[in-house]
């Protein structure tokens, strides 16, 4: 009976090694994400301070390369863009960020193609301009944040890239950009 505990338990975790994430290492595809239009870097929170519509989208050129040049049948190694994530990280010390948050996305990018279609908005989603730090840069609220003590709240913003293969293997990219904000410093700047 001991033999075929230990005979059944070695099969059971072979079976578990491979079905995990060790194997999905060697994907002969890989994502890549980079800016393409600059985004501002400094947005003013004063209405009708430069900060054009046009100057809050961020462009992204996603790509999908494959690594593996042997590979000849890569009918299967399309990838399927179906989600994003933005995070916030503060980079002037402070701790207080706006919620991330997730969204659907549907793109399809063939193997070795890339997508210009993506694109982000900093100024619509979540209202991410009505939630902590920010308020606190108005001048009604004191003008400063409470945290550091500064007129401006410097951060940096990732954009996760989620997808997978038709054959079922996750990928992700990401890509970081800094944004500064303030009220009544001069407008938006590149």
């Amino acid at each position: 009976m001991r033999k075929i505990v230990s005979v059944f338990g070695a099969l059971l975790t072979v079976g578990l090694m491979s079905c995990g994430d060790v194997n999905r290492k060697g994907l002969p595809v890989d994502l890549f994400v980079t800016t393409t239009s600059q985004p501002i870097q400094r947005f003013d929170l004063f209405g009708g301070n430069g900060c054009s519509t046009a100057s809050t989208f961020v462009v992204l050129e996603i790509q999908s390369r494959l690594l593996d040049t042997t590979v000849t049948n890569t009918s299967f190694l399309d990838i399927r863009l179906n989600s994003y994530r933005v995070t916030y990280a503060r980079t002037d010390g402070g701790h207080q960020v706006p919620a991330p948050y997730v969204r659907s996305l549907d793109v399809l990018i063939p193997t070795g193609g890339s997508s210009n279609t993506v694109v982000f908005h900093i100024t619509d989603f979540q209202q991410i301009f009505t939630q902590a730090p920010f308020p606190a840069l108005l001048p009604q609220n004191g003008g400063r944040d409470p945290e550091t003590g500064l007129a401006v709240v410097k951060m940096n913003i990732t954009l996760e890239i989620f997808g997978e293969t038709l054959a079922g293997d996750r990928v992700s990219a990401s890509t970081t950009f800094p944004l500064d904000v303030c009220y009544n410093c001069g407008g938006c700047q590149p």
